[in-house]
């Protein structure tokens, strides 16, 4: 049974982690976002509460 032999699997499996933890977050991570947040202002916002009877 070929599948029992571990020697490519495990090869495949170690570049395949290899890619996915030292490759690809750089590239991922130097992409900039074209909208980024504005800063809000510290301010709460004031309500203006109904005064409606509500019946």
């Amino acid at each position: 049974m070929p599948q029992l032999n571990p020697a490519p699997w495990l090869s495949i499996l170690v570049f395949s982690w290899f890619v996915f933890l030292f490759v690809i977050p750089p590239k991922v991570l130097n992409h900039s976002f074209m909208n980024e947040p504005a800063p809000q202002s510290a301010e709460k916002p004031k309500f203006n509460p109904w005064n409606w009877p509500w019946y």
